[in-house]
């Protein structure tokens, strides 16, 4: 984690990606907590930016350049936190490789069950208003 541009604190963590869930990269943080934190990333903006700048709002990833070469800054807006984690690039882009063995680019759709998908969506009523 980047608490300042000349303090880096390691932050225990683990990628996870499965799938049933083929558009996503699960982030947990502080793995050797109780309760981790855990963020929903875009496997696309993290594919896009181990070359160049990508992502928009709550998520963005960006080469690092300068004392940050070789690593991929990525920077995490939520409603309880924010982040700034500098994760090694070949670290990233060998996971994001194994995950196109399971689900190669480009063929996410053909993993998801879209009747599922809506079925949850009609389901999930927030407001209890049907």
């Amino acid at each position: 984690m980047v608490v300042t541009p000349e303090l880096h604190v390691p932050v225990a963590a683990r990628l996870r990606y499965r799938a049933d869930e083929p558009y996503t990269v699960h982030l947990d943080n502080h793995v050797d907590l109780p309760d981790p934190v855990t963020w929903a990333l875009s496997r696309d903006v993290l594919l896009a930016g181990l070359t160049r700048p990508a992502g928009l709002g709550d998520m963005s990833v960006t080469p690092g350049d300068g004392p940050d070469h070789g690593h991929v800054l990525l920077s995490l807006h939520g409603e309880e936190a924010s982040a700034l984690l500098r994760i090694p690039a070949r670290a990233l882009r060998d996971f994001l490789r194994r995950t196109e063995c399971v689900v190669p680019v480009g063929l996410e759709r053909d993993h998801v069950d879209l009747d599922a998908v809506v079925r949850r969506l009609l389901d999930d009523d927030p407001d209890g208003d049907e």
